[in-house]
Parts: structure tokens; sequence; C-alpha cells
């Protein structure tokens, strides 16, 4: 049985400079002024309990991670709501993996309520046989829990899926896994991956075969 799992921000849609700028309102309500290289090492692919320990410069408890988290994605989700839209290609892509059987998965650090946003933006619940958020795993990407359960749901082996994603630690967390993994480039080179098993930059003129050329 072969299944594709996505990662989700900068996977299915290029969320991360809207996560910038939310990022930077949510700073800056507390004197915090952070760099653009700051941002683009300590943020993209990163736990929003990562993030905020840096930036805040102190241990938080895991109610102040809730709550200060919670601020910074709605202001995310305010922003990003009214101009969502899929990586160029994702949807047709999504479409021919269906009509070829193939089993679908969204495996994701951010918060279910970011989940749920981009699943109803684009109508992905009728074709995602697993939807996995921050929530339903306690080890965090660059740990594999997150794609191990994506597997378990989608009844294939981990050797026998593929594992779409575009950070550093989303990378090592598929491979980590034991999946073949395809880095999108929307946020990083190639060269700034982990070696990947393929790498592609959007998904126009995919289709089922690019996925069974792994195996």
């Amino acid at each position: 049985m072969t299944a594709v799992i996505f990662d989700m921000d900068g996977v299915i849609a290029d969320t991360n400079p809207t996560h910038d700028v939310a990022w930077r309102v949510f700073l800056e309500r507390y004197g915090i002024a952070a760099t653009n290289e700051e941002l683009y090492n300590h943020m993209y692919g990163k736990h929003n309990s990562y993030i905020l320990s840096y930036f805040l410069k102190r241990a938080l408890t895991k109610i102040e991670i809730d709550q200060l988290q919670y601020e910074k994605e709605a202001i995310f989700r305010e922003l990003y709501q009214p101009i969502a839209r899929p990586v160029d290609g994702f949807l047709a892509f999504l479409d021919q993996l269906k009509k070829n059987g193939i089993k679908t998965g969204v495996a994701t650090s951010a918060p279910v309520e970011n989940l749920n946003l981009i699943v109803t933006a684009f109508s992905l619940r009728p074709q995602m046989e697993s939807l996995l958020s921050e929530s339903d795993v306690t080890r965090h990407k660059p740990e594999p829990e997150v794609y191990l359960k994506s597997a378990a749901n989608l009844g294939a082996s981990p050797a026998q899926c593929v594992v779409f994603e575009d950070s550093v630690s989303g990378v090592q967390a598929g491979l980590h896994a034991g999946m073949k993994v395809v880095g999108v480039t929307t946020t990083y080179q190639p060269s700034q991956l982990p070696p990947c098993h393929a790498y592609i930059h959007n998904y126009e003129n995919l289709d089922a075969a690019f996925i069974q050329q792994f195996f």
C-alpha cells in the first residue's frame, strides 16, 4: 500500500511569508525586534514551543506556551484566511493521487485550528485519510512520531510512504521515519536541506507516476 503524506506550511500552501508577518506583529507586542536572519533560522519548520523560548529568552511553562502560541496563531489565521491559496498544481496532483487509489494524509506541527483553516479553505477533508496536527504527538519534528502515526492511520508501512517537506526538521523527521522524502523548495534551496530523494518547487506536471518511481 503506497501512501503520500504532506506537511502543511510551505508544502500544501506557501504560508511562511504570512507566518513571518504574524511573528513580527506578535513579537512587537512584547517589545522584541527580530531580524530576518533570526526568523529564517529559528522559525521555519520549528515548533512554537522552541520559537517562543528562543525569542523570549527564557524557559516557559506549558500554560504560557499554550496561551502565547494561541495569540500568535490567531494573528496568522486572521492574516491568512482572506488570501489562502494552495501551492501551484497541488490540487490537481492530489486529484491524480486519489484517482490512482493512493492514500494521502497531512502531518503538520501547526495547531489544529490552522490545519482546519487550510483543510476547509481547499476542501481537503474528503481526500485525506489522515489529518494530524501538533496536538496529536508528544515529540515534534525532527522526531518521526507524526509521520509514523500517519503511516499507521493510512495502513501503510513507512517504507511505502512518500513525504513532502519544506524544512530541515521536517525532512529529518521523514528520513528518521524510514520514508522517501521529496523536498519542496518554497522556503529553502535543495543545498540547504538534508539530502532528499527528489526536489520540487511546485506540483505542476506531477502525477501518480512521480510517486511510483520511488518503488
